[in-house]
């Protein structure tokens, strides 16, 4: 949907500066997230932590020209052709747009709302009724004040059906989520304890949470818990209760028998006097309630009970915050450290339980403090302590300083407390867990995540300098040749070309480069765990690792059908639209990328789906640094520009096109485009000189003996003392990147700057070398490329290139980086 700025101004009540006859698809509130600036509308957020105001000046940079402020500074006035809408507050700007475009939509609408299992609900619910019209959900778990918003924009003309969530954690935010939504069919999952602290009693919070309901026709809840009931009458709510209920035979849908059987739970359930059994491929109590959740809602909408026993085992589970994966010796770890109540640690713990029906294993419980409960200490532990005996829980470790001065309670279980992740990590007593079924639950702020990917620090005294100056004198030496709307993408695959890509990463995003590459998703899920904002490029995408790329917001190339196809349905499971992917195409490598006589079959996918938005076509020089080859290069590009236009007169925009790589910008300038790749050139290699070198691979001498002539030195007795020689032991050997084709004097290592040849064969953690002519002792350093013995030398000593080398060096050298 689109909206032109003035009428946007006037939804809002804004005062309009500067104006502008722009027209707005797109909402903003993460300035990290930018897509499309021309169609963008950025709202400047103010949190505790940031203000959105700040980002203005850095976005109006990057071509978006429309703003929703609530203040004005003074660097606004130089932004001359922007439009400024000035309001009180830009996130209740942002709500009233949303609730706006909600209100010009007639079709019904699913509000859901409670402690837990709003997620499951909504995607068991599209999982049954996506076949039946075209659903518009929330994404994920978008539920907040900024994610309903976000959630409802987007829906269209073409939507027969909305599923929304909404989330609060303090009183009056439902008032405002409302209107967002307005559910015509309200769903409350369940009251728990989360975010308790906030709410003088679970009577306020059920409340708030049901004011989600004023406008519904319907209300669908569990009656057995009374408080509920008591609440809905309190608000004197006009909605139909549609209730369910395992105890009263009055109710709208009585639950007559739960009977878990194996692998699945068998559920019998009588509506409208008609007794029906569905059974459901999961046993644990939550999936069970989210269930009944759902066949509720689907008797209400009319689906027929025969229907629904149909395709309610079909149902499949929802990535989402509980994730269960093989660990070390023979464990299994369950990560639910998503958040932390007393509800959801019993119903992770039902699941802990369930998941170990067949096979019997230890069960473990790392649990951190309970921040958010509104509850007492003493009295939170002590029913935490009842919970985890009657979850029969073997052993219990508890993190945390509230954990650890309430530690008395859990008496009659094995236990251990640390006051800290760190001093849980430190004791190592987790090295010794075997055969367990260990369920980590946490508060985010100590950092679970560290648990299962504990690091041991890697020692060894050959390291690899990296000269991060280095790195910025190249990356500009190639942002000069470009026009100033010309973006780079950097690549820092492959451990940045052997560079360590996180350092890299964070040095290319504090000097402001556009974009990152990486080859696969769990290299740009660790940037992004390590604070790297910037979009992030995935070159060979695994259909294995769509749930990283989703998680950590990575944007896939796509080069084939196969992959966007599944792409696609994994984006439409997740309820995702408008992910940002990158179109490979091949014009002439042929190693990957859509063929140019797929253009029309690529377009006709494309037209055909709204889970993914286009936002860079591409393809790979096969030759750029051979001038043997410039006609090739030349046919490459020109077969890249008319697939580009046959693409895009199809699709109906333009995504951003880039086709050179580091020696494609010295030597086809021309046909910059819109992107560049900058990937050997930043570390300091091309054909043309002005850069820097970044890596210098280093060691020590750590023994030097005299070997008599006729003595032989290394495996095979392959280097021969024709004379007496001084043999230099050096510790790197093939197993750290040093190939062993260097051995038998195919290389010098520099020892205090003079050259000295491997003699022997090279070992796989040593190597010597031949110092009779050097004056060196032991403790002397040896350098094995850098700025006086270039990585090219190497290369050409094995008949192979520069990449090879640099990615060649092993993790177990140590990386040192320096900045001047």
């Amino acid at each position: 949907m689109q909206y032109t700025i003035t009428e946007i101004a006037r939804i809002i009540g804004a005062k309009e500066f500067h104006g502008s006859s722009s027209v707005v698809s797109f909402l903003l509130t993460d300035s990290r997230s930018l897509v499309f600036p021309d169609e963008c509308l950025f709202f400047a957020l103010k949190t505790l932590h940031n203000d959105g105001h700040r980002y203005v000046a850095e976005l109006y940079a990057q071509n978006v020209r429309n703003f929703v402020i609530s203040e004005w500074h003074p660097e606004f006035d130089k932004l001359a052709d922007a439009c400024f809408l000035l309001t009180n507050s830009p996130i209740e700007a942002l709500q009233r747009l949303a609730a706006w475009h909600r209100s010009r939509f007639g079709v019904p609408v699913i509000g859901i709302t409670g402690s837990n299992g709003k997620t499951i609900v909504k995607e068991w619910l599209y999982q049954l009724l996506h076949n039946d019209q075209k659903i518009v959900r929330s994404p994920r778990s978008y539920n907040s004040q900024i994610g309903a918003p976000l959630s409802v924009w987007q829906l269209d003309d073409s939507a027969e059906l909305g599923i929304f969530e909404a989330g609060i954690s303090l009183p009056g935010e439902m008032q405002r989520l409302q209107p967002i939504i307005a559910p015509d069919i309200c769903i409350l999952t369940n009251i728990g304890e989360a975010h308790q602290e906030n709410f003088t009693s679970q009577r306020e919070k059920c409340l708030e949470k049901l004011k989600l309901a004023i406008s519904a026709q319907t209300l669908i809840y569990c009656s057995d818990n009374p408080l509920v009931d008591a609440c809905a009458s309190e608000l004197k709510l006009k909605a139909r209760r549609f209730v369910w209920s395992k105890t009263s035979k009055e109710a709208t849908l009585f639950i007559v028998s739960v009977e878990k059987i194996f692998t699945h739970t068998k559920i019998t359930f009588v509506y409208n006097g008609v007794t029906t059994s569905v059974k459901i491929p999961f046993m644990d109590n939550a999936s069970v309630e989210n269930a009944i959740h759902c066949i509720a809602c689907l008797l209400c909408c009319g689906t027929t009970a025969d229907m629904i026993a149909e395709r309610l085992p079909l149902l499949e589970p929802v990535a989402m915050r509980l994730e269960v994966v093989q660990a070390v010796n023979r464990c299994i770890v369950i990560n639910d450290s998503y958040n932390s109540d007393l509800l959801s640690l019993d119903i992770a713990l039902d699941f802990q339980m369930r998941r170990d029906a067949v096979k019997k294993m230890k069960h473990t419980l790392i649990l951190s403090d309970m921040l958010q409960s509104g509850i007492a200490n003493d009295e939170l532990y002590r029913r935490i302590a009842r919970l985890v005996r009657q979850r029969n829980v073997d052993k219990f470790i508890g993190i945390g300083q509230q954990l650890f001065e309430n530690r008395h309670v859990f008496v009659g279980m094995e236990h251990v407390f640390f006051e800290t992740t760190s001093d849980f990590l430190k004791a190592g007593g987790w090295k010794n867990f075997h055969n367990e079924l260990i369920l980590l639950k946490g508060s985010r702020m100590f950092h679970f995540e560290e648990i299962t990917e504990a690091l041991s620090l890697k020692l060894h005294e050959t390291i690899l300098e990296i000269d991060l100056n280095a790195i910025v004198h190249n990356f500009n030496v190639y942002r000069s040749m470009l026009r100033t709307s010309t973006k780079i993408i950097c690549m820092v695959k492959a451990f940045a070309y052997g560079a360590g890509s996180l350092e890299v990463a964070k040095t290319l995003q504090e000097h402001r480069c556009d974009y990152l590459a990486v080859a696969v998703a769990d290299e740009g899920a660790e940037l992004r765990r390590n604070g790297i904002l910037i979009p992030l490029m995935v070159m060979n995408p695994e259909m294995s690792a769509f749930r990283t790329i989703f998680d950590y917001r990575l944007e896939p190339e796509i080069y084939s059908f196969r992959l966007l196809n599944a792409f696609i349905r994994e984006a439409d499971r997740l309820g995702i639209v408008d992910y940002p992917v990158h179109i490979k195409i091949d014009t002439g490598m042929h190693r990957l990328g859509f063929s140019c006589t797929a253009m029309d079959e690529l377009a006709n996918v494309l037209q055909q789906q709204r889970n993914l938005l286009i936002v860079s076509v591409f393809s790979h020089l096969a030759g750029s640094d051979e001038t043997t080859l410039n006609q090739f290069t030349h046919q490459q590009i020109d077969l890249f520009t008319a697939c580009c236009n046959q693409l895009e007169s199809r699709i109906g925009y333009r995504p951003l096109r880039h086709i050179l790589n580091s020696e494609g910008i010295l030597r086809f300038n021309e046909s910059q485009m819109d992107m560049v790749r900058l990937g050997l050139g930043l570390y300091g290699i091309n054909s043309a000189g002005g850069l820097r070198n970044v890596t210098t691979l280093k060691t020590t001498v750590l023994q030097i003996r005299n070997v008599p002539a006729g003595d032989t030195v290394g495996y095979g007795r392959m280097g021969v003392a024709v004379a007496p020689l001084r043999v230099a032991t050096i510790p790197i050997g093939y197993a750290d990147g040093f190939n062993r084709k260097f051995g038998n004097g195919n290389l010098s290592v520099l020892v205090n700057g003079q050259p000295a040849p491997v003699i022997g064969n090279v070992c796989m953690d040593l190597t010597m070398l031949d110092v009779t002519e050097i004056a060196c002792s032991e403790g002397d350093t040896a350098i094995v490329f850098g700025e006086a013995q270039p990585v090219a030398t190497l290369a050409s000593r094995l008949d192979t290139i520069p990449y090879e080398i640099l990615t060649s060096v092993s993790n177990r050298v140590k990386r040192v980086y320096f900045t001047e």
